[in-house]
C-alpha cells in the first residue's frame, strides 16, 4: 500500500471532509487523515494511479495543487477560515496576526506578500470579506445582537462594524436584514 498526503484546494467546511472521504472510499481509496485542505490517503497502486485519484477529487469540485505557493495560500486560508467561522470570539482574544503566524510558522510579513502575490488580493481584504460572511451568518440567526456580533467580529464598534459593512458589500446591514439570503455568499465563493 502507498500512504500519500494530497494537498486539496477549496475545501472550506466539514462536507467538504465528508464528501472527499466518501468519494476516495467509493474510487478503492482509504483516507487515512482528513482535514481542510489536506488528505493523507492509503492506496494499492496496482490498482489505483495518481491520475485516477486527481479524477475522484476533481469530480468531487476539487482540486489537487502541488505548487508550494498554492499551498501556503491554501493554509493560510484555512487558517482565516477557522479563526473566522470556527473559533467563536478568538479573534477578539487573540490578534489575527499572532494567530496566522502561530499557524503557518513564517512571519506575518511572509504570508501576506505570499498571499497578496499569488492570490490577487491582500490578506487583509480577505480576512475582512470573510468577517463579513460571518457577520451575515450572525445576523440571520437571530441569536445576536448587532453590538454582540461586532464584539465577536472583532470590530471596534457597531459603528465600525455597520461602515465595514457597507463599504464591502455596498448595503447597509438594515438592507441586509430585508432580504438575507439574496446577499449571502457561500464560503468557498470568497476568492
Amino acid at each position: 500500500m502507498t500512504r500519500k498526503t494530497l494537498h486539496i484546494k477549496n475545501m472550506v467546511c466539514q462536507c467538504c471532509i465528508r464528501v472527499i472521504a466518501e468519494d476516495l472510499m467509493k474510487a478503492g481509496i482509504l483516507p487515512v487523515r482528513i482535514q481542510l485542505g489536506e488528505a493523507e490517503v492509503e492506496y494499492n497502486e496496482e490498482e489505483i494511479n495518481e491520475p485516477r485519484i486527481r479524477e475522484v477529487i476533481r469530480n468531487a469540485g476539487f482540486e489537487i495543487i502541488t505548487d508550494r505557493n498554492s499551498i501556503i495560500c491554501e493554509q493560510i486560508k484555512k487558517a482565516v477560515i477557522e479563526l473566522v467561522h470556527y473559533s467563536n470570539n478568538v479573534n477578539s482574544i487573540i490578534r489575527k496576526s499572532d494567530y496566522l503566524v502561530e499557524k503557518m510558522g513564517m512571519s506575518y510579513q511572509q504570508i501576506s506578500k505570499t498571499f497578496s502575490k499569488h492570490e490577487n488580493i491582500t490578506l487583509e481584504k480577505y480576512i475582512i470579506l470573510h468577517k463579513i460572511e460571518r457577520t451575515k451568518e450572525l445576523i440571520m440567526s437571530n441569536e445576536y445582537t448587532l453590538s454582540e456580533i461586532a464584539f465577536m467580529m472583532d470590530f471596534s464598534s457597531v459603528h465600525h462594524l455597520s461602515n465595514t459593512f457597507r463599504k464591502t458589500t455596498g448595503i447597509s446591514v438594515s438592507e441586509f436584514k430585508k432580504d438575507p439570503v439574496k446577499h449571502k455568499k457561500s464560503i468557498d465563493s470568497i476568492i
